[in-house]
Formats: C-alpha cells, structure tokens, sequence
C-alpha cells in the first residue's frame, strides 16, 4: 500500500511538473507540445525544457533516497546519508575543478565528466583504505576526511578563482539546482543512475542480516568486503551521476528514508523501494516550489531541500540524545 502511494505521488508530482513554469501554457497546449503536434514553442518548451527537468528531478531523488537508505542500513546509523562517506563533496569539487580550468564550456559532457571523475577518485580512496581496515567505522572515518578534503579544495579553488563571475558559476553550481537542463543530461546521468539502484537493491537481504551485527551477518554467510563494494559503488554512481548534472542537492537521502520507516517494518530491505519513491517525490516537491515559492526569482533546489533538511538533521541529533540519555 505504501509503495502505491509513494507511485501514485511521483506520477501526480512529475505532471506537476510537467504543468508549472513560467510559460503560460494550458493544459491542451501543455499535453499536444509533449506528445508532438501543436505550437512549436509549446514543443520546445515541454519536450526540451520541462521534461528533462522532471525526469532528473524524479531519478535523482530516487537515486538519493535510496542511497540514505542503504547507508543508514550498512552504518546502523539513523544519521547516516550519502554525504556521509565523502561522494558528494568529491564530485562537487571534481565539477568545481574544471569550472575553475575554463573547460566546462568546451562540450556539455565536460562538467558532468569532472563530477563523475571526483566521484570515482573518491570511490577508488574509499575501498583501498577500507578493504585494509576492514571495518566499517574506518569507512565513516574515511568518508569524513574525504569530505573535509573536498571541501577545503572546493574552498581553495574559490579562493583562486580569477574573476568574480567565475566564482559566481561555480557558487551557483553548488547550490544545486534542475534549471536549464536538455535530454542529453537525462541520457548521461541515466544509465549510471540505473547502474547503481541495481547495485544497491542487490544488498537488501545483507543489509537484513547486518541489522544483527558484522559478526551476526557474516556468520550467516554474508560476504562483508562484497557488500561494502557494491554500497560504495552503488552510491557512487547514484550520487555521482546526480551531482555531475545537478550540483549538490543534500539531505534528501537523510530526511526520506526516516519519514517513511513508520510505515515499513523497520527491516532495511523493506525500506529501500518506499525510500527511492519517497526521494523522487520529495526532490519533485522541492522543484515545484523552488518555482513558485519567489515567481520573480527562481531559487535553486538544494537550498530548498537544505532548508527542510537541516533542522529535521537537528530534529534527529536531539532525539537520539534524549534516547541515549
């Protein structure tokens, strides 16, 4: 019942999509410049500027949600999101490096290769530090060093920056953001999105019996190194790919994947589809307000999405607190 409902929102949230903007359109215009056929102006609009929109909105909130879900599931951390193991911040600067090069106006795939470039690094750094340790503290250790590496290059890079409308790309990029984006970003960011879901549901019943413990799990013959492989590259090439087409978007793989756990039976595999739905809805919802909150002014999604989840991350500290205590 829950994932139908879940369904049933991304559908009515993507048309939704489909509806809004700053074009006035009406619903016969909106539905025969879609489909083909009608104004060519209603065509472009539709098919080359809303629908790529809700398309990444839909699999990039898909991809977080489902990354949060499956992290919170391997780190037994109910604090635990993508951002978590360093991914997010590796891609950022890996985008941020090649705006600051002068090469992001070269070719369209230019700053989607750097984002998925610092993903990988990150990656690669990741699985050689953790496959020694072989534990999963030293992976949040490491995924925090990374993060703060990232971050502090990202920082320098701004720092270095040669001139200010430079910089000005390269904050904006960061905020995150859907606008102005074609099909080729859908076609690029896709498959390696679609990659890394199949990756991750492929752990659903490790991620059960990890739930029991590392020694529980592996003494019911789950493969530990093989699982931490599959998360971080599963992870990797969700967020990666969503970042290298639409900037740092956080907090969604935190905050979806608590909402909906009241309504599972709290088993990590039994969380995973509801949290992947609630991503994409949740990530569509933003977009839609991020055009309606300000209409003179568009905002950029991931200040939107940070806005919700920052205070539900101080929501959570506090209650786990208050349980401990």
């Amino acid at each position: 019942m829950l994932n139908a409902v879940l369904a049933l929102a991304c559908l009515v949230l993507t048309v939704a999509s489909l509806l809004i903007g700053p074009a006035d359109l009406d619903l016969t215009a909106s539905v025969t410049g879609l489909f083909a056929g009608g104004d060519e102006a209603a065509m472009i609009i539709m098919q080359e500027i809303r629908l790529p929109r809700a398309l990444l909105a839909l699999t990039v909130g898909i991809g977080l949600g489902l990354s949060g879900a499956v992290l919170q599931g391997l780190l037994r951390n109910p604090l635990a999101e993508p951002g978590i193991i360093g991914i997010t911040a590796s891609a950022s600067f890996g985008a941020v490096a090649i705006f600051y090069t002068g090469l992001a106006g070269a070719s369209l795939y230019a700053l989607p290769a750097g984002a998925l470039a610092g993903a990988a690094l990150s990656v690669v750094l990741l699985l050689g530090i953790a496959a020694r340790a072989g534990a999963t503290l030293t992976l949040i250790l490491a995924g925090v060093a990374l993060t703060s590496l990232a971050g502090a290059l990202t920082s320098l890079i701004l720092n270095l920056s040669p001139n200010p409308f430079a910089s000005y790309e390269i904050i904006f990029w960061l905020l995150g953001s859907l606008r102005d984006r074609s099909m080729s970003h859908v076609w690029l960011a896709l498959p390696l999105m679609v990659a890394g879901w199949l990756m991750l549901a492929m752990t659903a019943r490790a991620l059960d019996a990890l739930s029991l413990g590392e020694e529980a799990a592996a003494s019911l013959g789950v493969k530990l190194p093989l699982v931490r492989l599959l998360i971080v590259a599963g992870t990797a090439l969700c967020v990666g790919a969503g970042t290298a087409v639409a900037g740092a978007i956080g907090f969604v793989g935190l905050v979806v994947p608590h909402l909906v756990r009241p309504f599972t039976d709290r088993l990590p595999s039994s969380l995973l589809l509801p949290s992947a739905l609630g991503g994409g809805a949740l990530l569509l919802a933003a977009d839609i307000a991020a055009r309606l909150v300000v209409p003179t002014r568009e905002l950029n999604v991931g200040v939107l999405t940070a806005l919700i989840g920052a205070p539900f991350f101080l929501w959570l500290v506090v209650r786990s607190r208050r349980e401990l205590f």
